[in-house]
């Protein structure tokens, strides 16, 4: 993913027959995704004119111009939309966006490379890395707190974690 877009949201279907969408938004203020122009593919080849009617159950309801039917409506479906970072809000220092951590180096408190890290994800709660590493057989969720993840160097592309026990596979 290009640093200099964020994806915002995605299209998660038709919402009624008369061309509506399903608008998922991952902005910390839902609402805030209609606020930032132009949204568009990562490449930015397509663009979409993207207007909230009202809030559904997991998001909004929102006209697409150009989008007048159900059936064009499913075509966009699992769209992800993304807007150039200059037009989001600056974050305080102890915030970030996910396509930033995206990549970064996981050392532990030791300096030992454990990994890199593929994904953020939230499933309500909080932030989770998902971690994966040449000595990892699986890929490790870890949660992105303080307590665990204590220094974020984005200048130096590296998490340095102090993992719970057991999380990470002892090399001994």
């Amino acid at each position: 993913m290009s640093k200099d877009k964020i994806c915002v949201g995605a299209f998660a279907g038709s919402y009624g027959v008369q061309g509506e969408v399903r608008l998922k938004s991952y902005c910390a203020d839902p609402a805030a995704i209609e606020t930032y122009g132009l949204l568009s593919s990562e490449d930015g080849e397509i663009e979409y004119i993207v207007g909230i009617t009202r809030a559904v159950k997991n998001g909004f309801s929102a006209r697409v111009e150009g989008v007048f039917t159900k059936e064009q409506a499913d075509a966009l479906t699992n769209t992800l939309l993304y807007v150039d970072r200059d037009v989001l809000p600056s974050l305080p220092d102890d915030e970030f966006y996910h396509s930033d951590l995206i990549g970064l180096d996981v050392l532990d408190t030791g300096g030992t490379l454990l990994g890199k890290v593929q994904k953020v994800v939230n499933h309500g709660a909080s932030d989770i890395l998902e971690i994966a590493g040449p000595n990892l057989k699986a890929t490790v969720l870890m949660p992105f707190t303080h307590a665990v993840v204590p220094t974020v160097d984005l200048a130096s592309g590296r998490l340095i974690v102090d993992p719970p026990e057991g999380v990470f596979p002892d090399d001994d």
